[in-house]
């Protein structure tokens, strides 16, 4: 009531007497119908990859969430040395993520790059000739021998950690063509527990997956220093560890852009486990095609900050491990290991042995249903997960109407929608998540024209948020200097699109310079 009180009095043009509202079971319904023609298409899959997840939450974020949430970090990042079997030899690698050497199983290397051994300090070293230049410039080293990086493949060195024995070879060089010669040293630790690129590199070359940090973040019992210990934390201690060891070359303060969750503010890992995917690294092409129908002010949203991001749109990480939200419809036989879709109430009626009016479509109570499987007659369990809020979000065009259920007509009539504004930050949510869905079950999109507004920032410049407790209560505004100043001065500061400065000094001018005037 608070909130519809105060969109009333700035004034705010907003069908307040039909909402849409996403836990109704009839937009479930619809949702539930969109992912079974994403499922009939083959699109809507399950998987085991290295995916963005919130240690705090417990759950997987989707590519487009965790586009929301990069701060600028600084970080230690360490050369670490690893010992070549049976010679006094090390290859030299760079990390900045130095709690992932405990789970390390191979070094990468470019197949196609020059590599060297050096003598430096009294010590036997491999890297690549070009990061050679860069680290040691201005210092001392005698080149011993002059290699290319695929003469190094399947070199064998000694493990840094041995807390779990893999199931399958490790700790040995293999050859990828994202080792860059930009930073590093030319040469890659490999962990395909925590990296996509790791991950992808290890199924190539039949690496194992040593997962040695748990679903909280914490280290597992078998990482026995470090055990129950945040992995964030632990990298001062790892670092010191190998430094004890004296397999620790140098330490440098690395800046750079580090996803944290848009929920809430911790910092992301990236870990390898199962979850639900839509494909939509298959429908790119679509993407672009539907996108290019679009009218976006400003224009230059379009190829830019939108263009960019669906032209490497990667697959939707759909699942979430969460309570409460609309639940995952798939239901898998405990017996025979069919699975089904459910694509609407009826169906699942059908399927089910004790269905009763009135129902509720959300956990606990689609958990309790009797489920049986077409096949064979067997129990069948729901898939367990929900599915991310994005997704709702981006039903909202047909699933506000119930649709396909009812309301045809009104549904063909008002898609796409003329108009949607949002913040510029929706290029990574809403808009996105519109754009994605519509072409999935339309291919078209969901929307003609789009304007993209700037945000909303304190008076020195920084994002208002709750946390931080720098942004202003609007009813005080309200109070104290009117609604309609508060009005003005957000239509006046700057174009719709641009950031706005906003604190209650500048309203007050405004209420001064031009309403009292």
């Amino acid at each position: 009531s608070e909130w519809v009180e105060m969109t009333k009095r700035i004034g705010f043009w907003i069908d307040m007497e039909n909402p849409y509202i996403t836990l109704k079971n009839d937009y479930i319904e619809s949702v539930w119908w969109s992912l079974k023609q994403i499922w009939e298409k083959k699109l809507l899959y399950k998987g085991h990859k290295v995916v963005p997840y919130c240690p705090r939450c417990g759950t997987v974020l989707s590519a487009h969430e965790v586009a929301q949430g990069y701060r600028e970090v600084k970080e230690p990042s360490i050369f670490v040395k690893f010992k070549i079997k049976g010679e006094e030899t090390y290859f030299l690698a760079w990390t900045t993520t130095p709690w992932t050497l405990i789970s390390n199983v191979a070094l990468a290397v470019h197949p196609d790059e020059a590599y060297i051994k050096i003598r430096y300090e009294n010590e036997t070293l491999i890297l690549a000739e070009e990061r050679a230049a860069v680290i040691l410039k201005g210092k001392e080293y005698e080149t011993l021998d002059r290699f290319l990086g695929k003469e190094l493949e399947k070199k064998e060195y000694e493990p840094l950690f041995t807390f779990e024995t893999p199931d399958k070879p490790a700790w040995y060089v293999i050859c990828a063509e994202f080792v860059t010669m930009e930073e590093g040293t030319g040469i890659v630790h490999i962990a395909p527990a925590f990296g996509e690129e790791d991950y992808e590199a290890g199924k190539k070359y039949g690496l194992p997956v040593i997962q040695l940090v748990k679903k909280d973040g914490t280290f597992h019992e078998k990482v026995t220093p470090w055990k129950g210990l945040f992995v964030k934390d632990a990298d001062p201690k790892i670092i010191e560890h190998l430094k004890e060891r004296n397999l620790l070359a140098g330490v440098r303060e690395y800046t750079h852009d580090y996803p944290f969750c848009w929920r809430c503010e911790s910092p992301l890992l990236y870990y390898a486990m199962e979850s639900w995917f839509i494909a939509m690294s298959k429908k790119r092409e679509n993407l672009i095609k539907n996108n290019e129908q679009i009218q976006w002010y400003p224009e230059h949203i379009k190829h830019g900050r939108f263009g960019d991001f669906i032209e490497e749109a990667k697959d939707w990480a759909l699942s979430r491990d969460r309570y409460w939200g609309t639940p995952l419809p798939i239901w898998t036989c405990t017996e025979c290991g069919h699975q089904v879709c459910v694509g609407s109430v009826d169906e699942l009626k059908k399927l089910s042995t004790n269905f009763s009016e009135p129902y509720d479509l959300h956990k606990p109570y689609v958990d309790q249903l009797d489920v049986r499987c077409p096949k064979c007659n067997g129990r069948m369990r729901r898939e367990s997960e929900v599915i991310d809020c994005w997704y709702d979000s981006g039903s909202a065009p047909f699933a506000q109407w119930h649709y396909p259920m009812e309301n045809k007509k009104v549904f063909e009539k008002n898609f796409p929608v003329d108009f949607i504004c949002e913040a510029l930050d929706q290029t990574r949510g809403w808009f996105y998540s519109l754009l994605a869905i519509s072409t999935l079950l339309f291919d078209k999109p969901a929307y003609k024209r789009v304007l993209t507004l700037g945000l909303v920032l304190d008076k020195d410049g920084q994002k208002m948020s709750k946390s931080k407790k720098n942004y202003v209560d609007p009813s005080v505004i309200f109070e104290k200097e009117g609604a309609d100043a508060l009005r003005w001065y957000l239509l006046s500061a700057n174009a719709p699109w641009m950031p706005i400065r906003f604190y209650e000094d500048a309203v007050k001018e405004t209420l001064g310079g031009f309403i009292l005037t």
